[in-house]
């Protein structure tokens, strides 16, 4: 059994919650103020040269969080940008008014940058020239960590004993001027991120994790950007219920007609034309803009100048020849859906359910999500092609060859091998 095996469960942190003993009076979790007050927001380039400066000028880690507007703009940019460090204190800068960080992103280079969720972030980031080379993730610490609620007011209350301020996570960042409670609840989200980071490690370390946390973090500084997803349109909600070419046809001239409205618009597409209005009228193909109107998600309050816009769209995938139609499914790369190997492959299907097993169990031994013990993913790929060789030498150069980090190859490769091995 491993050092992280042993300690795993037995944490001096309250990683599980549960009430107090009967014969003993919890005492009230205090809320968590800004030790500095609310900073002005820096919205002017003179003021945010002085903001470079004094963040250059700190020590010790920065935290660093973004507040974007989902669900009311268009895209994931940032709206809000929330630093502290010691020695600097906290700063809320405007990246509307500032759109390019790039200079405070090169005065924090080689700083390690404390994040919550940072894959969340990292995106809006980047696109204003913040990118980190050094992170630590107090979300996925949590994880590796074993704590059963990872949410940073959750991890804030578990580890530090604080509450944060919550009600505020959700609203329109892109508001001008922000509110002071919002502006309060932003400074906030920093305020302690550096000393949650500092108990993380100490447990992390504890638990003999902190290696492979530092692992899982350089490979999310060290990826490149995501590419941009094909066929989007394929995500509508409610696309199972589309069956034909023509109507998926129907499905994509409308969501793309949507994307460059909500574009132009800068607005959530959601809010331009909802999916469901999309799947109904894709499912219904109407003749003409008056029987649109009668389907839910188009009805009376839409002008007819939009409903006409929609129809046209329609019609475009009603005219398109067959050749052009979109076809039934995404070209699959790698295994199919888990739930066709039984016909496909039984002796893969038993490998699969084999390997699950093994892998469950570990990661239950680890105290840690069975995601972040290894990739779903890269458990189906291993099983549904594998090495002709199920020794430990051949599973481990598989399971790197699919992005597996070292760590990761160390601890999955033994329970692999076994459940490869054993005979259906």
């Amino acid at each position: 059994m491993t050092d992280a095996q042993e300690t795993a469960a037995d944490s001096p942190l309250r990683t599980t919650g549960g009430a107090p003993p009967d014969d003993v009076e919890a005492a009230p979790i205090p809320l968590l103020e800004p030790r500095d007050g609310i900073p002005p927001v820096i919205a002017d380039e003179a003021s945010l040269a002085k903001v470079v400066a004094a963040f250059a000028a700190g020590s010790g880690p920065v935290a660093v969080d973004a507040e974007r507007a989902s669900g009311y703009r268009y895209g994931q940019r940032a709206y809000l940008v929330q630093l502290r460090r010691e020695g600097a204190g906290t700063a809320l800068i405007d990246p509307v008014a500032c759109p390019d960080l790039s200079a405070l992103g090169e005065a924090l280079s080689g700083v390690e940058w404390v994040l919550h969720a940072a894959t969340q972030d990292l995106p809006c980031l980047r696109e204003i020239g913040m990118v980190p080379t050094l992170l630590f993730d107090t979300e996925l610490a949590g994880r590796l960590a074993g704590f059963p609620r990872v949410g940073l007011g959750a991890m804030v209350e578990t580890v530090l004993a604080f509450v944060l301020e919550k009600g505020h996570s959700a609203v329109d960042w892109s508001t001008r001027p922000l509110p002071d409670p919002w502006l309060r609840y932003a400074a906030l989200d920093v305020e302690l991120l550096v000393d949650l980071r500092d108990a993380l490690e100490k447990e992390l370390d504890r638990q003999g994790k902190l290696e492979w946390a530092r692992q899982e973090f350089d490979a999310i500084a060290s990826a490149p950007p995501a590419e941009p997803r094909k066929d989007p349109w394929r995500r509508t909600s409610g696309m199972h219920k589309v069956r034909r070419r023509r109507q998926m046809a129907v499905v994509r001239e409308l969501w793309q007609t949507r994307d460059r409205i909500a574009q132009r618009r800068d607005v959530s597409p959601g809010k331009v034309l909802s999916d469901a209005a999309i799947v109904e009228a894709a499912l219904a193909m109407p003749p003409n803009a008056h029987a649109l109107a009668a389907l839910g998600g188009f009805g009376h309050r839409m002008a007819r100048r939009q409903l006409e816009q929609w129809q046209t769209a329609v019609d475009r995938a009603k005219g398109l020849p067959e050749a052009e139609l979109p076809q039934p499914g995404q070209p699959v790369t790698g295994p199919p859906p888990p739930r066709a190997w039984a016909d496909k492959d039984p002796v893969a299907a038993a490998r699969l359910t084999a390997a699950r097993a093994a892998v469950s169990a570990l990661a239950e031994q680890l105290n840690m999500p069975q995601e972040n013990l290894v990739s779903p993913d890269t458990v189906r790929r291993v099983c549904w092609e594998p090495p002709p060789s199920a020794d430990a030498a051949s599973i481990a150069a598989a399971l790197a060859g699919h992005g597996a980090r070292s760590w990761q190859v160390e601890q999955v490769t033994p329970v692999l091998v076994a459940a490869l091995s054993a005979k259906p």
